[in-house]
């Protein structure tokens, strides 16, 4: 990736693997393809919790761990673990990272450079301190504009409280060497609020072609997951505030095929919801599943004649690029795509699937019958699907991105 000298690079992320998740595999994918490349790679991070809210098993008991993956050396820190059950106990939970993960500053080490994850946004406060005690330059990667995503789902309505955020979030944005975002939507937002442009960098979401790929489904799997013949249209991630999947039980009731089935698969604050409602509507085409580890997610996306990637019809997710499509795109499976805005324009653009209103059942109900009666065209959708990705969103050339951006800002030996 790059010849000369490494850096020392530190990761500061709430979320990592072993938890499932855009956030936790995004940062896994670029911290460890950096280490490969010959940069001393450390990662302060939580015991690993989401979406559950209960600390793994392997990791209870402890205050602080240390671990290696895959060349990247992984520093665990205590969080106040809890179901995502209200805004008032994640933002317990973030600030307990907030102060605990600061008790790892000894144990890191020299560094040169500091990639940050957010949101959630208060980790910001300890990448200030680490960027003041390190003297080394952050990154700040945005995911989500917070606290404009909180402010819209309704998560928080305090004005004080919002007042506070929105302090918090300019301050970072102007301490911030760089400031990297997914999508052209969001870079577009930071700059009309007075984020230099010079600043910002755009850093898509990807995923690892190499892993995620086209391949026969896997008819024991199948079996054992109750869903062999049948035409799976499968949501596979998070089950939470943001995705809105009812809109999938809606169309599920609406759905004359008896050769379709929805597939949901994950965890989130909204599941037990959503598994109530359709046990008391006796909607009897569409199953859950749990979470699934992550080197099962290539065989569990194989099984499925297509993917749903649901948002709510909210103006900030216009500027959304939800991750999880573009594993669904990477095995070559076509897409019935609840979105509107940049997520949208992709699935267009790639020619890979039928774009719906967020929230509207009829029409999320219309493309997947269009879709379950054209076989030929699914595939050819799939087909386009992976060609496009491999293109735009192959995240060894990411990582390759990242790495000139931590290099341009990084502090001198």
């Amino acid at each position: 990736m790059m010849a000369d000298r490494g850096m020392r690079v530190m990761f500061l992320t709430q979320y990592f693997p072993p938890e499932i998740g855009a956030p936790q595999i995004r940062m896994f994918e670029l911290a460890k393809r950096l280490a490969a490349a010959g940069h001393d790679v450390s990662v302060v991070t939580a015991l690993p919790n989401y979406p559950t809210g209960v600390i793994q098993e392997g990791y209870r008991g402890h205050f602080g761990m240390e671990e290696r993956m895959d060349g990247v050396r992984v520093l665990r820190r205590w969080v106040f673990a809890t179901p995502n059950a209200g805004f008032f106990k994640r933002l317990l939970m973030q600030f307990s990272f907030v102060f605990s993960s600061l008790t790892a500053v000894r144990k890191v080490g020299p560094v040169d450079v500091i990639f940050v994850q957010s949101p959630p946004l208060p980790i910001g406060l300890a990448a200030l301190v680490y960027s003041r005690l390190k003297r080394a330059p952050f990154v700040f990667n945005v995911s989500d504009i917070w606290p404009q995503s909180a402010i819209e789902l309704g998560m928080l309505r305090n004005r004080f409280a919002i007042r506070l955020a929105e302090m918090l979030e300019m301050h970072l944005y102007q301490w911030a060497a760089r400031v990297t975002v997914p999508t052209h939507g969001i870079y577009d937002k930071l700059a009309s609020r007075g984020v230099p442009r010079h600043k910002l960098v755009l850093l898509t979401n990807g995923v690892d072609t190499t892993i995620y790929q086209p391949a026969a489904p896997d008819p024991e799997l199948a079996r054992k997951l109750g869903l062999d013949g049948r035409k799976v249209f499968l949501y596979a991630g998070t089950h939470g505030l943001s995705q809105g999947l009812d809109v999938i039980l809606e169309a599920a009731k609406m759905t004359g095929n008896p050769d379709v089935l929805y597939v949901l698969a994950g965890e989130g604050a909204d599941k037990a919801t959503l598994v109530d409602k359709a046990a008391a509507e006796k909607i009897a085409n569409v199953i859950f599943l749990p979470n699934q580890p992550k080197s099962s997610m290539p065989t569990l996306l194989n099984l499925a004649y297509a993917g749903i990637v649901s948002l709510r019809p909210l103006d900030v997710f216009r500027s959304a690029l939800p991750s999880k499509m573009f594993e669904s795109m990477a095995v070559g499976q076509p897409l019935v795509a609840a979105l509107w805005g940049e997520g949208a324009d992709v699935v267009r653009d790639a020619r890979c699937g039928v774009v719906t209103e967020p929230g509207n059942a009829r029409e999320l109900r219309d493309a997947v019958e269009s879709l379950a009666r054209d076989p030929e065209g699914a595939k050819q959708m799939g087909r386009n699907g992976r060609a496009y990705v491999d293109e735009h969103f192959n995240r060894d050339k990411l990582a390759v991105q990242l790495a000139h951006v931590l290099r341009e800002v990084s502090r001198p030996r």
